[in-house]
């Protein structure tokens, strides 16, 4: 019954989508996100849906390429030459030939979408329609699992759908972590109450989720995300008040071998699954130092005979890192591009909140940058324990942020005047549009 009702709802969205592309790009991004074909069985299941949606997709974009315009940005030509780099280290690549171009064509599928989804993120309502495509599609997961925490005492561990990215405890505790704030983002924006409520309530037992995957690093990931939340959040000490009860609430249902498990993390040196992973992170820092330029490929950690060329009583398995993932496969030229693309969605979430500076139709912008700030440390903290180099979910976000800043840029420049003198920077612009604070207010004021 589930693959008919699947079946019949994207055949009836998959018109809409070549006659609206947006749509599409949400479309997709929903089933790459939540996997939701996992969740019935037989044929219907088994059909590629994301290709699919994203072929209608640009065939959309094709017919309607005289109302949307393709502009694109430094995210943008990062994502490309990113795609660039990857490629080249697959041709140069130590692992078995059919897994590493399996690898590269599952990450270049998602480097496309991005560049689609790039491409059609030109207003504030699609920025927004994205944003609730993600938390919705981790949340139902963090909702789910926050349930079934509390129902069982967190005595058994929260998994996600598998077959997918998230499967993973520990995978699925920090993807529900990026977006809790995310789902905070919404509820700031939203006019009802009922649905700033239930939101609240999602981002409770989203991070009760989190908690009940019993992962460590997610732990880690939490302290660290709530920390950028208080001092990122309007009103700190009604947040702070907030973060401290949800916390302490979630970790007091927890059982005794849950806190066993997490007080762990100090004797890291008599853990033996922490020292395993010190040794996979030397491993793949050496692969890298072994071939600089390329690395080892795509799956070259994993590959017994690649990691004998640098250390034989090493393991062969995944990194655990998403540092020294890209590292040790992609060798250093492809990680500072990799890297850059972090470090750049970084500072457009950073910036956000200065563009919008004193306008008060772009306070989705600076909330949406606040709150970009700690999906983003979350994602780069979790991630410091995790194989999650290639998550699509924080690729998009950095895509989103880009987008906003982008939005928020050039509504600023609107309303200074586009045709300003070319000594005019951009700098001394926002700080022409920034609100005067020092300076008491008195009729006659120009605005």
């Amino acid at each position: 019954m589930r693959g008919v009702v699947f079946l019949a709802l994207m055949l009836a969205l998959l018109p809409m989508v070549v006659a609206r592309p947006f749509v599409g790009v949400l479309l997709w991004c929903w089933i790459a996100f939540m996997n939701p074909h996992r969740a019935i069985w037989g044929p219907v299941a088994d059909l590629p849906w994301a290709a699919i949606v994203f072929g209608a997709t640009a065939i959309g974009l094709v017919l309607a390429r005289s109302t949307e315009r393709v502009v694109p940005n430094a995210m943008s030509w990062m994502v490309m030459a990113l795609m660039a780099c990857i490629t080249v280290t697959s041709f140069a690549a130590l692992g078995p030939p059919a897994e590493v171009w399996a690898k590269w064509e599952f990450v270049l599928k998602i480097g496309l979408g991005l560049l689609l989804t790039a491409a059609l993120l030109s207003s504030r309502e699609r920025v927004h329609a994205l944003a609730w495509v993600i938390a919705l599609s981790l949340g139902y997961y963090g909702v789910k699992g926050g349930i079934f925490t509390v129902l069982h005492g967190g005595s058994y561990r929260v998994v996600g759908p598998p077959d997918s990215m998230i499967a993973d405890n520990n995978h699925l505790a920090v993807g529900l972590l990026v977006a809790v704030p995310l789902m905070n983002y919404l509820r700031l924006q939203s006019r009802h109450a009922a649905v700033r409520w239930g939101l609240a309530a999602a981002m409770v037992l989203t991070t009760l989720g989190a908690l009940g995957s019993h992962s460590r690093g997610a732990l880690v990931a939490l302290v660290a995300g709530a920390l950028v939340f208080w001092l990122r959040s309007r009103h700190k000490l009604v947040m702070g008040a907030a973060l401290a009860a949800c916390v302490a609430g979630g970790i007091a249902i927890m059982p005794d071998r849950w806190a066993d498990r997490m007080e762990s993390i100090s004797a890291y040196e008599e853990d033996r699954s922490a020292s395993e992973r010190l040794l996979l992170w030397r491993t793949s820092f050496a692969l890298a130092l072994d071939r600089p330029l390329v690395g080892s490929g795509f799956r070259g950690p994993y590959t017994r005979e690649v990691v004998d060329r640098v250390d034989p009583d090493a393991p062969a398995r995944a990194v655990h890192s998403i540092w020294f993932e890209l590292l040790g496969e992609h060798g250093f030229p492809t990680f500072f591009v990799w890297f850059g693309m972090l470090a750049l969605g970084g500072w457009y979430a950073w910036r956000l909140p200065r563009v919008a500076a004193g306008r008060p139709d772009l306070a989705w912008a600076a909330d949406f940058g606040r709150m970009a700030q700690v999906s983003l440390v979350v994602y780069a903290v979790g991630g410091s324990f995790l194989s999650l180099s290639y998550w699509d979910v924080s690729w998009t976000l950095l895509v989103v942020v880009a987008a906003a800043h982008t939005l928020a840029r050039r509504a600023v420049l609107e309303q200074l005047g586009s045709a300003g003198t070319a000594a005019t920077t951009w700098r001394q612009r926002t700080r022409m549009a920034a609100p005067r604070r020092l300076a008491p207010a008195h009729d006659g004021a120009r605005p």
